[in-house]
């Protein structure tokens, strides 16, 4: 599904006016720099893993976490074609504690997408990335929205943005803004 996001992506603003998600203008709104290290919670076939791998160039590093075996093998191949030698697939259940096996405090930036409306232990999953997150930290949390059931996954499924704040301060983590993520989904940034 999430290639046919990134095929649709290239055609928004198309006859219909219909604007997807597109990980390059998501991440020019975000501040990462080359060099970053960068953790891609559920990764998928490495919708935002490959942009942002461009994006922090051969001095940073994504680590590409996903618990399909298939979708990791994906990213590793789509880098291959790109020449991309700055991503690092791990097979991982982030609803495990210590799931992603990072060091405390590494990461400049944790990238969950999609990934919430997924899994049953969010908070888990909250708390791994708060946890691997550096001092000076963000986390960019895109879910689907809960207001337009036209594609996607099922409302009872989805997490509505008040309660993906509300979970995010109950862990200790603030809202520090909103971000432009398409007609679908709503984006956040979350700090410690």
């Amino acid at each position: 599904m999430e290639q046919q996001i990134s095929n649709a992506a290239e055609i928004q603003g198309g006859a219909f006016g219909v604007k997807f998600i597109d990980p390059q203008t998501v991440i020019a709104q975000l501040e990462i720099k080359s060099g970053m290290k960068i953790a891609d919670f559920g990764c998928g076939a490495g919708f935002f893993s490959l942009a942002l791998a461009q994006k922090i160039g051969k001095e940073g590093i994504v680590y590409a976490f996903d618990v399909l075996p298939e979708k990791l093998e994906t990213v590793q191949s789509q880098a291959k074609n790109l020449g991309l030698t700055n991503i690092l697939t791990k097979r991982a259940n982030l609803e495990l504690d210590h799931g992603s096996n990072l060091q405390e405090g590494s990461m400049d930036w944790v990238i969950i997408k999609d990934m919430l409306f997924q899994n049953t232990h969010k908070e888990k999953i909250i708390i791994e990335a708060k946890r691997v997150l550096n001092n000076a930290g963000k986390i960019l949390a895109i879910e689907w929205k809960v207001e337009d059931t036209s594609i996607g996954p099922g409302k009872e499924l989805r997490i509505s943005k008040e309660n993906l704040i509300e979970l995010a301060q109950q862990n200790g983590l603030g809202v520090l803004n909103k971000v432009e993520v398409g007609d679908f989904h709503y984006g956040l940034i979350l700090i410690k």
